[in-house]
């Protein structure tokens, strides 16, 4: 193509970024956009990897509270990120999935049959987004945590304890530089939250407001039967019972629950 204005396109025009210096260049890529959607997505991305515990059978609670200061903890009681040192990059385990795109137990089939997260770019996506982000890990009797600074390290993962118990905490305060608002919204976090516990039944989740004093749980045995259920309750049933089937094949578990009503328009 000819340049009409004389401008040459050279080698020093391509910028080569690394590490997540790309995600705080262009975050719209990664998140959608830097408005309330955006901010939000970074609370999904943190617990769908809770939600990937909880799917490969290593979690039953998974808790969200937004702090006084719109900051988000999100803990859970799986199996905790391994803390040891990667054999790529010569870093833990912990700081590689937070600082390194496309790190993460999703990329083969042994850690993780199903995910739901950005495949080992959200947790690290999140980090870069962050004024500050801390990580805390309960795993093989001990304590872990690090602290990290727009998706820099700040601190070595150090042990800070013991622990007879295990699981993941991430602790993050996105980044008013980058984003039009920082305030979270309770009523969209709840609705996503929500969505959540029904597609994922047994699994509880708990939500927390601490500049209000809510706290909400979230626990449905019946999953998508108890979605249909919760959708239709304010409309009239033209069967009483919900019709439900699931079924595996391949790995790969389908659900269908359905019950018709009097209303006009479908809801699917």
């Amino acid at each position: 193509m000819n340049d009409n204005n004389g401008r040459k396109y050279t080698a020093d025009e391509i910028q080569v970024l690394t590490g997540l210096e790309p995600v705080r260049k262009r975050p719209g890529m990664y998140i959608g956009s830097t408005g309330s959607r955006g901010l939000h997505h970074l609370v999904y991305e943190v617990v769908d990897n809770s939600i990937d515990e909880a799917l490969a059978g290593v979690c039953d609670t998974i808790e969200i509270v937004i702090n006084e200061d719109n900051s988000i903890k999100v803990s859970d009681n799986g199996s905790g990120i391994p803390v040891e040192t990667h054999p790529q990059t010569g870093k833990s385990t912990v700081e590689t999935v937070l600082t390194i795109l496309h790190a993460g137990g999703k990329f083969n089939n042994s850690a993780y049959k199903v995910s739901g997260g950005l495949h080992g770019v959200g947790v690290s996506v999140v980090n870069a987004l962050s004024e500050w982000l801390v990580a805390t890990v309960k795993r093989d009797g001990k304590e872990y945590t690090q602290r990290f600074e727009k998706g820099i390290p700040v601190t070595e993962l150090k042990t800070v304890g013991n622990s007879n118990t295990t699981g993941t905490t991430i602790k993050f305060k996105p980044d008013n530089k980058i984003f039009d608002e920082v305030e979270f919204s309770f009523e969209t976090l709840e609705y996503r939250i929500r969505e959540m516990a029904f597609l994922n039944k047994g699994i509880k989740l708990i939500l927390e407001d601490k500049r209000t004093n809510v706290r909400k749980e979230f626990h449905y045995e019946g999953g998508i039967r108890s979605f249909v259920e919760y959708i239709n309750k304010n409309k009239t049933p033209i069967h009483k019972d919900i019709a439900y089937f699931e079924a595996e094949r391949d790995n790969t578990t389908v659900e269908l629950a359905m019950q018709y009503t009097d209303a006009y328009s479908e809801n699917i």
